[in-house]
């Protein structure tokens, strides 16, 4: 080939592709293999094949024909070639749509089975798409004799990351592990660390800046004569209907009403509720009511319930009560 000038195009910085022969023993080539096969057979609802035996011995039975040109078929020279033939293919192109649009019209839509769309996540190392696009690119680097990359040398490519090892991100989880280490003991029970010894850290890499201080104890609160902070909780076991659970409550509370009870987003409880749908719900389980109004079943591995609750006193007043965690 050479340039409208006729200088040879592949000179120089340039280098000529070259075809690579398929070799299954080759990492490179079995994982574009595997992983293109198992992405393929998610877009069509096809349960893919994670042998990895199973995948090498049949890719390595499949016999790759050569590659040779169409009959009629022609390679650009230079920059004014590959402009005349792109204008004789707008109108091959115009026609192969036409016909394309034409068998389309033909096919049923309803009984068509839809493709499934995929998402690209980088950071999950079970979907295969990092090993996709990392044997796909490397493949494409042979063709040019192009250094390849690594796993999270194209990670950091394709999603415009700066690797976590190079950010506050590294020195952040080894602060949280100090600090962690303090809260451990011999015996498997939380240490009676003084609080002076622990340490809220502030960073910022790009002044650069490192600060230490002391961190404050958690604010306390109180209900009746008992105080408590945001890492207490009320615990009560199951089983227990609603109202057994508010009764609960409220002698808790030193006689305080409960006015609303939610769990995540689901209010199962107020006092402005229908009257008929309060009085059903009081005389049932409380795994049931939260099941019946998030309409969602709790999961057989949930060991737990997390309440809010709301009170007020004989004045009115809110009173501000730690959440409730119910025990299955």
């Amino acid at each position: 080939m050479v340039t409208d000038q006729g200088a040879k195009f592949w000179s120089g910085t340039k280098r000529c592709p070259h075809p690579i022969v398929f070799d299954v023993a080759k990492s490179e080539h079995f994982n574009f293999v595997y992983s293109a096969s198992i992405l393929r057979a998610q877009q069509y609802n096809i349960p893919p094949i994670l042998d990895v035996k199973q995948v090498g011995k049949i890719a390595a039975s499949v016999q790759v024909k050569p590659f040779c040109a169409k009959e009629g078929s022609q390679n650009c020279g230079n920059g004014s070639e590959a402009k005349e033939m792109n204008e004789r293919g707008v109108e091959d192109g115009e026609e192969a749509e036409l016909s394309l649009k034409i068998k389309l019209s033909k096919l049923e839509a309803a009984v068509a089975e839809k493709l499934q769309a995929i998402d690209f996540e980088k950071d999950d190392d079970t979907n295969h798409h990092m090993e996709f696009i990392t044997s796909c690119s490397n493949l494409r680097a042979g063709n040019y004799d192009i250094q390849p990359s690594d796993v999270l040398k194209t990670k950091q490519i394709a999603g415009r990351i700066i690797p976590a090892i190079a950010t506050t991100t590294a020195a952040i989880a080894g602060l949280v592990c100090i600090e962690f280490m303090k809260m451990v003991d011999a015996d498997g029970k939380l240490s009676a660390t003084p609080m002076d010894r622990f340490k809220n850290g502030f960073i910022n890499l790009a002044l650069p800046f490192f600060g230490f201080s002391e961190p404050i104890a958690a604010p306390k609160k109180k209900y009746g004569d008992k105080e408590w902070t945001i890492w207490d909780s009320l615990t009560i076991k199951a089983p227990m209907t609603l109202k057994q659970m508010i009764d609960w409550v409220q002698n808790e509370a030193s006689g305080s009403s409960v006015t609303m009870v939610s769990s995540g987003v689901s209010l199962i409880y107020s006092f402005f509720m229908n009257a008929a749908n309060r009085d059903k719900r009081l005389g049932m389980e409380l795994r049931d009511v939260v099941a019946e109004v998030s309409k969602k079943e709790i999961p057989s591995y949930q060991r737990s319930l997390v309440l809010e609750v709301m009170v007020e006193d004989e004045n009115g007043e809110d009173v501000d009560l730690p959440y409730l965690k119910y025990i299955f």
